[in-house]
């Protein structure tokens, strides 16, 4: 069994590397072909113009590596369905993401099409039943509507805070990587063999698009951050609610979103409306370099995350987690001044 179970994890991984290796530099050529370009402008970063449709690579890499996990036993019967969701609902933000990023649709348009993939997903089994109480860890069981409602808000949430993170060349892609391994090492600890798999399936294309997208980037992500943000809530769902371990993970980004926005708000402008607030981009233009920048991000997510697997549920986590956050607010209410 062992040696089975090897077998897949080495085989789901290179699938998903090899794939998004492969394609990647073909999406490159084929873009540059087609003049499918993100040109240089004053609220930009880059100074040549960039293909921007990651979310093709990364699509087809993830779907085909999750099709490879289908014979491998699952934890229960009803898991498949949800891997089933996930990748029609990574096909489908892929699809829509590449007329995005081609034709920039509207914010209403993006807005339904997340709506709309979370709630196939949810049609497929992935919805949060349940939430460990943050006093005692023990589990609260939520109400059909409630569950519904915060599963929703839950994807919808994740896939733009995924896709706000996205302004500096390979940051999502290596936040990724890095909250894909902690999703690999809690299943681990669960003993949930068919969902280390599925986190593999995300590693491994996030991987092999990173070699291409890291600083300075010859692709950008694009959509393709829809694609991750997608496929990232979705996974810290199926197969038991690992939410506090992906806010824990992802803590900076999601309060750094959670700023931006409710500074937008108040300035009376639209929350998705375009603004060089987030943290990275301040750090930035503060004179620190893309590199720099990136790495630190990585550390932070990896020391979360670290913390996140180290945590017993419960109180202790809700105390990290105000702790995090209270730093975090004092540091973007400095930077803003």
């Amino acid at each position: 069994m062992f040696s089975l179970m090897l077998f897949y994890f080495v085989l789901v991984f290179l699938v998903a590397f090899f794939l998004a290796l492969v394609l990647t530099p073909l999406t490159i050529r084929f873009a540059r072909r087609m003049n499918w370009l993100d040109q240089p402008a004053p609220r930009r970063l880059h100074q040549i113009p960039t293909p921007r449709i990651g979310a093709i690579p990364l699509a087809i890499a993830l779907v085909a590596a999750l099709a490879v996990t289908q014979p491998f036993p699952r934890i229960d019967e009803k898991e498949w369905a949800r891997v089933l969701g996930l990748a029609i609902g990574v096909a489908i933000v892929a699809i829509v993401g590449l007329i995005d990023d081609v034709r920039e649709l509207k914010p209403l348009p993006l807005f339904a099409m997340q709506v709309g993939v979370a709630g196939i997903a949810i049609a497929f089994g992935v919805e949060i039943n349940e939430i460990a109480s943050p006093l005692d860890g023990s589990p609260i069981v939520l109400p059909t509507a409630v569950a519904f409602v915060f599963t929703l808000f839950w994807i919808v949430g994740m896939m733009n805070t995924v896709n706000f993170l996205d302004g500096l060349d390979g940051l999502v892609g290596g936040v990724t990587v890095i909250a894909g391994a902690i999703l690999f090492l809690h299943n681990y600890k669960l003993g949930q063999e068919s969902l280390m798999l599925l986190a593999l399936a995300l590693i491994g294309a996030a991987l092999g698009f990173l070699i291409f997208n890291f600083p300075p980037a010859k692709i950008f992500l694009g959509s393709g951050a829809y694609v991750l943000g997608f496929a990232l809530a979705v996974l810290a769902i199926i197969g038991g609610t690992k939410a506090a371990t992906a806010l824990l993970a992802l803590a900076i980004p999601i309060l750094d979103v959670a700023w931006q926005i409710l500074n937008r708000v108040r300035a009376g402008k639209s929350p998705f409306a375009a603004d060089r607030g987030h943290l990275h981009i301040r750090l930035y233009d503060s004179g620190i370099s893309t590199r720099a920048i990136v790495l630190v991000y990585y550390a932070l997510t990896a020391l979360f995350g670290a913390l996140a697997l180290q945590l017993p549920s419960g109180f202790p986590k809700l105390i990290v987690l105000l702790v995090i956050g209270g730093i975090a607010v004092t540091v973007l209410a400095r930077l803003r001044r």
